[in-house]
């Protein structure tokens, strides 16, 4: 059985703690391909406003190139306004029918699960597999919801950390790909 990943966020800018998940999940849940998947606008984060997509994006192939089992998927970013997981859950299982589908989720977003758009249908398409922070407990998924903690390379570093280091003039190179650093730099991203 055909087994992907799907790793939505806004990856306002990408991160190495996001490409540690994201290979933590492909060995252990056996992926045959991970797709990150960037928010137009997260639900949850109502008031803030990302990077446009089209750097968040070409930050994001940057950090991927070169890793066949990775990819972007720019659906919620083409469709714009409110990103909802069930609009993208939905595609995921039109165009792989059979496949067993695995969302990467924050476990600080678990307890919201119930409240998400469709939730019913998105516990039945999905598996959700919950990334804890360093040193946080996860706690249970909300019924009817079923999946798994990922165990493998977690790492406290979070975007919005990475954004105020660069506003600070602080070194941002051991926390991200050399060539999304690079980019940041010399296009003056996050100033």
């Amino acid at each position: 059985m055909l087994r992907i990943g799907l790793y939505g966020g806004s990856f306002d800018p990408v991160h190495l703690g996001h490409l540690l998940v994201a290979q933590a999940a492909l060995e252990e849940l056996r992926l045959a391909r991970l797709f990150f998947i960037p928010a137009a606008q997260s639900p949850f984060k109502p008031t803030v406003s990302p990077a446009p997509a089209p750097v968040r994006v070409r930050l994001l192939r940057l950090a991927l190139a070169g890793r066949p089992t990775f990819d972007v998927d720019e659906q919620e970013v083409r469709r714009g306004g409110v990103s909802y997981s069930i609009e993208t859950a939905r595609d995921y299982a039109r165009r792989f029918p059979g496949a067993r589908l695995f969302s990467l989720i924050g476990g600080d977003h678990v307890q919201q699960l119930p409240r998400w758009r469709d939730s019913v249908e998105l516990a039945r398409l999905l598996e959700f597999v919950m990334i804890p922070r360093p040193g946080e407990v996860p706690g249970e998924l909300p019924p009817p919801f079923r999946g798994r903690v990922l165990s493998g390379f977690p790492l406290g570093v979070s975007s919005s950390q990475i954004r105020a280091r660069i506003q600070e003039g602080q070194p941002i190179d051991l926390l991200m790909p050399p060539a999304v650093a690079e980019a940041i730099r010399n296009n003056r991203l996050y100033l």
